[in-house]
């Protein structure tokens, strides 16, 4: 069965966040991630909070559910800090953490530390690099590194992941180099369609891309001779318009998804207005259709 996840934005605290992050858990979710971003897209001058920050309070207020950072990049992260922080959440949630992490797009986030957008080969080598001290981290006890981009020096983990070897990694990426990354060093791939434009194709044709994706990552790990299989995850909502218009419609997609091999469909928590608008009520009948637990939901609130 396909497993489902949920992305709410890093934009609640206190009492709300905490009915959020536990109604996620109580709707059935397999996993729920927050964007890693200092501010973004056109709620950049709103409320908006720490991915870790926000995930280890969602670990206080959940027992079951994954979480995962959906993604964190080297745009304003040092591996250090991100696994030593990472490290630190997958013990909060008694090993439900995930890393999500990407190569990070040009915008706001690329500028805010002072430095100058690096060329795409730069920005590849970059987070080749990022992902390879964050696993050896995760990994060992204690690591020394020298690289292009970043260094460590005799840098501790205790007392290490809950998970072993470590904790999951998870590789946003869809061109050669990324999906390369992954086949080699995560446990879970990620897409959001075509990442010029997430969610401007036709649905047809947003699903032709897909394809493709799924059909060059397997290539990939043929040739990595990956025995392992990859988990591989895509943000539905970064995709299609509309996934949850009708019960019927979003299982139809997860199908669909499922057809092309995904292991993990994601949708994003129905906000008020603005990005990923949508209608709460929808979002719950159609993710519970989903799950089959329509008919149980229905008997809890007669009883």
């Amino acid at each position: 069965m396909t497993a489902l996840g949920i992305l709410i934005l890093p934009e609640h605290t206190g009492r709300e966040a905490a009915r959020i992050w536990s109604g996620a858990e109580q709707l059935g979710f397999d996993h729920a991630w927050t964007p890693d971003h200092l501010s973004w897209r056109s709620l950049r001058d709103r409320p908006w909070f720490d991915a870790m920050t926000t995930l280890a309070a969602a670990a206080c207020h959940t027992s079951t559910m994954v979480l995962g950072t959906l993604v964190t990049t080297p745009n304003f992260r040092h591996p250090v800090l991100t696994a030593k922080q990472a490290m630190a959440l997958d013990r909060m949630s008694e090993g439900r953490f995930l890393l999500g992490v990407g190569a990070g797009a040009a915008g706001p986030d690329a500028v805010a530390l002072g430095e100058a957008v690096p060329a795409p080969a730069q920005r590849a080598a970059r987070f080749a690099e990022f992902v390879t001290l964050v696993d050896l981290l995760l990994r060992r006890r204690a690591t020394t590194f020298g690289g292009r981009f970043y260094r460590a020096d005799d840098v501790r983990m205790v007392p290490g992941c809950v998970q072993r070897p470590r904790l999951p990694l998870a590789v946003a990426a869809t061109g050669p180099r990324g999906m390369r990354l992954a086949a080699h060093l995560a446990d879970m791939w990620v897409t959001i369609g075509d990442p010029r434009a997430p969610g401007s194709e036709p649905e047809a044709e947003a699903f032709a891309t897909l394809r493709r994706q799924t059909r060059r990552l397997t290539e990939v790990c043929d040739e990595a001779q990956r025995v392992q299989p990859l988990r591989r995850t895509v943000n539905l909502s970064r995709v299609v318009a509309d996934p949850y218009a009708s019960p019927e419609r979003l299982a139809d997609l997860v199908g669909r998804c499922a057809e092309l091999g995904f292991t993990d469909v994601v949708l994003a928590r129905p906000r008020a207005e603005g990005v990923f608008a949508g209608d709460p009520r929808a979002f719950e009948r159609a993710v519970l259709h989903v799950r089959g637990l329509e008919d149980l939901m229905e008997q809890r609130r007669r009883a």
